[in-house]
């Protein structure tokens, strides 16, 4: 079996690297051994380490490299939409089976490629895209397969996930946390799709599309970041017993006519200690899965990383080779239900919202009318002085109010009237809160 391989940094060499050390054992696994057949890269002549590959196989055309009639099977690892998307449609429809960890270009447009593997009879995997190592794409496609899932709710960055723990366990605030997250080789230079959510983003999109039976592309999933955590509501979520985490959820849903939905989204939450995600740490990845029969499951393990992610690849490839051998093919996009998605501004969630407030009679009340005319119904009021200080006529105090479970239209509404109060003096924060009653 003969590979073309898109790629050869950091991923794409520890796949190289993993083919040969593991070049006996994927024979036996497979029942034929595993050759590069070339290697696409952008700088034939970049200094590469000891990695262990002759360097006549190094390309800069990988589109000759993919029409090689010697080449059975395809891995990308470059990332990015264009070329790649060019790349793998090539492919596909040659027959080639694809192997990819691109999760953008699953997310934005999985829908061409799921089409073009269909017309050329091919594999097309995809386990790294999500999660690095953790084998969690092929449970939710195949063995999950006999039940119905109703919600994902998942740790799938980890530079977030080392920031906000770090914020957790120090006090640090967010600005603070990210240099060290930049400094330790957790966060890129350009840190933005890690911390405004693009990354997370993209994963929700690929696993809501598994878990619902229904294609759902980046497009689709409400977004926001981490960039506006401070050290105070995580001060705030402690004192509540809970901790943050930026979360992707994705769970079914029924729209106003009764009719099934789905709704994904990634933003920051505080989630109770006692929750099996909250005591996730590091940069470590994890999704909790909730389905009708199989209950509560967990999936935990290293989300990113070379060899992490190398070794997802690699799994994927001896699937698609053994496949291959045997003349047979995977079963194809399963998007049969063709949900809708429901706007964020329908799903049901709590906030946490802290207001710093005129310190006079009749506060509590004012604030309090104006839940009730959104029909947001509170949960908890805690009461104290503005930044710790003195309390007294004239001064602020601080408002920190937990609602119960309410359209995000309704809670996002009454945000907006409580901003407008004359005795509102600013609105500290608004965080959801998850996984709670």
């Amino acid at each position: 079996m003969r590979l073309a391989l898109l790629g050869c940094g950091t991923v794409g060499g520890e796949v190289v690297r993993l083919l040969h050390e593991q070049a006996t054992d994927l024979a036996a696994r497979i029942g034929a051994p595993l050759e590069i057949a070339g290697i696409a890269v952008r700088r034939v002549g970049r200094d590469r380490g000891n990695l262990p590959v002759d360097p006549a196989l190094f390309t800069t055309d990988p589109l000759g490299l993919i029409k090689r009639d010697d080449v059975d099977v395809v891995v990308e690892v470059v990332g990015g939409i264009e070329p790649a998307r060019s790349w793998l449609v090539e492919a596909l429809r040659a027959g080639k089976s694809v192997v990819t960890a691109n999760k953008a270009l699953l997310a934005e447009d999985g829908a061409t490629l799921h089409d073009a593997a269909a017309e050329g009879g091919a594999d097309l995997y995809y386990e790294a895209a999500v999660a690095g190592a953790i084998p969690l794409l092929r449970p939710l496609r195949e063995s999950l397969h006999g039940d119905r899932i109703n919600r994902v709710t998942g740790i799938v960055n980890g530079t977030t996930n080392f920031i906000l723990s770090a914020m957790d366990a120090t006090g640090a605030g967010f600005a603070e946390a990210l240099e060290e997250a930049t400094e330790l080789g957790y966060a890129e230079a350009d840190p933005t799709a890690d911390v405004e959510g693009f990354d997370a983003a993209a994963k929700a999109a690929i696993l809501a599309s598994l878990a619902f039976h229904t294609r759902v592309t980046a497009a689709d999933v409400h977004r926001e970041g981490i960039t506006e955590v401070t050290a105070a509501d995580v001060a705030s979520a402690k004192a509540m017993g809970c901790t943050i985490k930026l979360l992707c959820i994705a769970a079914r849903g029924v729209d106003a006519a009764g009719r099934e939905t789905v709704s994904v989204r990634v933003h920051p939450a505080m989630i109770p200690l006692t929750h099996p995600l909250a005591s996730v740490g590091d940069a470590f990845n994890a999704v909790f899965v909730e389905a009708e029969a199989a209950g509560q499951l967990m999936f935990y393990g290293r989300g990113a990383g070379g060899a992490p992610t190398a070794s997802a690849v690699l799994g994927d490839v001896v699937a698609v080779a053994r496949n291959r051998l045997a003349g047979a093919r995977a079963a194809s996009e399963s998007a049969y239900a063709d949900l809708s998605v429901r706007p964020m501004g329908e799903a049901l969630t709590r906030y946490h919202i802290s207001l710093d407030v005129a310190d006079r009679p009749g506060v509590l009340e004012s604030v309090a009318g104006v839940f009730a005319r959104h029909e947001v119904s509170i949960a908890t009021v805690r009461q104290g002085p503005a930044g710790g200080g003195p309390a007294g006529r004239g001064s602020e105090a601080e408002l920190v109010i937990v609602t119960h479970v309410a359209p995000d239209a309704a809670l996002a509404a009454t945000v907006r009237e409580l901003r407008g109060l004359e005795i509102v003096r600013s609105v500290a924060s608004v965080l959801r809160v998850e996984g709670g009653a």
